[in-house]
């Protein structure tokens, strides 16, 4: 399980990068999905693709930062119990 969260965690700053990216595309795929409501349902298409991968892309980048800090806890109680 460390090796699991070692690798996960093993960037928190790339990590951090990735899910504001992620948000990013999601207010941008928010404002296709809007476009679309108003003009033409191709955009809302679009939108919720985007939508997609800015979830897939701020999951990633969470689990990444979820990862850092939970090994830094384990790594505290390791060095505490001894």
């Amino acid at each position: 399980m460390y090796k699991l969260l070692e690798k996960l965690g093993q960037n928190p700053q790339g990590s951090l990068k990735l899910f504001v990216r992620g948000l990013g595309l999601f207010v941008i795929a928010l404002l296709f999905i809007t476009v679309g409501y108003i003009y033409h349902y191709l955009w809302q298409v679009v939108g919720i693709a985007l939508l997609a991968l800015a979830c897939l892309l701020s999951a990633c980048g969470y689990v990444g930062i979820f990862a850092n800090r939970w090994l830094n806890i384990f790594y505290k109680n390791r060095t505490n119990s001894k």
